[in-house]
């Protein structure tokens, strides 16, 4: 990637539905000039990469699913990642639309009608992590420190909204940033949500155990054996409550957490991580919940609890069927929201 030289896309191969949509959001990029292809002049698993750097950070993005795929400081990979060549854990480091977490059953129902969507984790009859997970974002900008993805969802079986997305991915101070734009494009109200699933790597070859972990919920979701929330429960006296700053160890996770504090400053969550660095997840106000996976089953043949995810979610599980966190977008009507990770110290 040439540094410092702004890279603007044309989107011709993008259906005339789609120039439309976007122009109606202002998503149009600027200029003529045809996507670069992914470094080496080749697609990978994942997509095109877009690599951005700046100040000891390197950053790399991949087209799929807007897939945080690797942040390094300094030379050190702060991420459990993986090659753009593999498949890896499914959803490592991706953002997740229209909805995040599970739909039991995949059924739901939305102004009176009964809608029903893939189940794509059948183990457990679920509908996991919306419909966008291995779909390819188009790149509307590419500078040295910043890059801008668009997609337009369409209208389909189980989900017949039409929402128009916006990414922004961006390099500051000792940390990255990523800023999500929806809108509702169609004629008709749309239920909506979305998360990212990027995961921390415990640091120095270490396990999730020796994360010191501070995360200031008051509340996580009971689950039945198909991780559907059954209700909440105080943190106080769990194992689950890290209100105050300590270590993992042996819990084990896959748990979502409300009751954030409140306020425009959002929320902040703090790791040591096990190479003795510290690292803050922040979240905008939008985001109302966080799901926590301490990896203790990974799909791939990497190490059990070499790292974990600690999801920015703006609904909570099961959310399409509960109401709990759904966001309703009238025609026209816009999200945005924010997060990212830091360095501190």
């Amino acid at each position: 990637m040439s540094r410092g030289r702004s890279r603007t896309y044309s989107r011709r191969s993008v259906s005339a539905a789609a120039l439309a949509a976007a122009g109606a959001v202002g998503l149009a990029g600027t200029g003529t000039a045809t996507a670069d292809p992914a470094p080496g002049g080749r697609q990978t698993a994942h997509g095109r990469l877009y690599e951005l750097e700046s100040g000891g950070q390197r950053l790399v993005i991949a087209g799929v699913a807007a897939t945080v795929l690797s942040w390094q400081v300094d030379g050190t990979e702060m991420l459990l990642t993986h090659s753009p060549d593999e498949l890896g854990e499914g959803w490592q480091g991706k953002t997740i639309l229209p909805w995040a977490n599970r739909i039991d059953q995949g059924r739901y129902t939305f102004d009176g009608e009964e809608l029903q969507v893939p189940l794509n984790e059948p183990d457990k009859q679920a509908a996991l992590h919306g419909l966008m997970g291995f779909v390819e974002w188009t790149p509307v900008e590419h500078r040295a420190d910043r890059v801008v993805l668009e997609h337009l969802l369409h209208p389909q079986y189980g989900y017949p909204f039409m929402l128009a997305f916006r990414i922004e991915f961006s390099l500051a101070r000792g940390g990255f940033r990523s800023t999500l734009t929806a809108r509702n494009v169609g004629d008709r109200a749309a239920p909506f949500g979305t998360a990212n699933h990027t995961y921390l790597a415990a640091g120095g070859g270490g396990r999730v155990d020796d994360v010191v972990l501070e995360l200031p919920a008051e509340t996580y979701y009971r689950t039945n054996e198909r991780l559907i929330p059954t209700g909440k429960a105080a943190v106080a006296g769990s194992d689950y409550d890290f209100r105050t700053a300590r270590r993992i160890g042996a819990t084990e996770m896959d748990t979502a957490f409300t009751d954030l504090p409140g306020g425009p400053g959002g929320t902040t969550v703090r790791f040591g991580r096990a190479d003795g660095s510290r690292v803050e997840l922040w979240a905008d106000a939008t985001h109302r919940y966080l799901q926590v996976y301490t990896d203790d089953a990974p799909e791939t043949q990497r190490p059990a609890r070499a790292g974990l995810t600690v999801e920015p979610m703006t609904l909570a599980p099961n959310a399409f069927v509960t109401g709990d966190g759904t966001i309703v977008l009238r025609p026209g009507q816009e999200h945005r929201g924010s997060w990212g990770y830091r360095v501190v110290g």
